[in-house]
């Protein structure tokens, strides 16, 4: 059986930790093979927040393209992918998905993805939002791609940072019907 594809882009917004944690999990996870983008600014973000560098990540992916390599196969329709994940994803992202401005490939993948109707997930991050982001969300959602702020659930009563994003990152492989161990499954409320 061939590997199921996915392509997985770090952006400058905060929350670097998912694309690194979704990378690690993939890594790990037989079947499929990861096709990486890191924006310039996701880079810095790395470092920033995890005090990794870009040769210190790429290697958590199968496949590696340049951002500005506009020719890579992750490019064409003609690509096949389960979807795209976008971890975390900056406002500047969001806007260039939501008007289709391919100026760059984390941009292009993702106008492919739409275009060919596969899975895309925005895990967008910014706080508050104003109204250009939730216009934008609203477009994107509206072309078929799921906005998915990583935003922490308590219910599972997480003892730590990396639980809250285990949690996270293993909702977000469940949009991909990826299986995983990252969480307890919701059993529903206990009744005392």
């Amino acid at each position: 059986m061939p590997n199921k594809r996915l392509i997985i882009a770090i952006t400058g917004a905060t929350g670097a930790v998912y694309g690194v944690r979704l990378l690690q999990v993939l890594r790990n996870t037989a079947g499929i093979e990861t096709h990486l983008l890191i924006s310039d600014a996701g880079v810095l973000s790395l470092h920033q927040e995890l005090d990794l560098n870009r040769k210190e990540v790429e290697p958590l992916a199968d496949v590696v393209h340049h951002v500005r390599d506009i020719g890579a196969s992750v490019a064409s329709g003609s690509f096949q992918s389960e979807g795209m994940i976008i971890a975390p994803c900056s406002m500047k992202t969001l806007a260039a998905v939501a008007h289709g401005l391919s100026d760059n490939l984390i941009a292009r993948a993702a106008d492919v993805v739409l275009k060919e109707r596969r899975r895309l997930v925005l895990m967008v991050r910014e706080t508050p939002f104003n109204l250009a982001h939730l216009r934008n969300m609203t477009a994107v959602t509206e072309m078929g791609g799921i906005i998915f702020p990583p935003l922490p659930g308590f219910y599972h009563r997480p003892q730590s940072i990396a639980e809250m994003v285990d949690h996270t990152v293993g909702r977000v492989l469940d949009l991909f019907a990826i299986p995983h161990s990252l969480t307890p499954r919701w059993a529903g409320i206990k009744q005392e």
